[in-house]
């Protein structure tokens, strides 16, 4: 047990190296992601309940630009980077 959890924290150590596989703008915009998500079905569930459900847009906005400044940015990477490896 404690050697699976020695490993599982080595791995989640390994994503804060310079050298890994894990692309860590994308994990950022897909949790701002599933924020956003979670907030559409609050709201959807509280209105189907007729209440009203008050959040703040600078929250709902603030995600909102975190998720498309996440995948834009790691969209352009992706692009250019494999000019470069031609």
């Amino acid at each position: 047990m404690l050697k699976k959890l020695k490993q599982n924290w080595m791995a989640f150590k390994d994503i804060f190296k310079d050298e890994n596989d894990v692309n860590e703008k994308s994990v950022i915009g897909f949790m701002s992601f599933a924020v956003m998500v979670i907030f559409a079905v609050a709201d959807l569930v509280t209105g189907y309940f007729s209440k009203d459900l008050v959040i703040n847009e600078f929250i709902y906005e603030s995600f909102l630009i975190i998720t498309l400044g996440c995948f834009g940015i790691a969209g352009l990477e992706k692009i250019f980077s494999n000019k470069k490896e031609k």
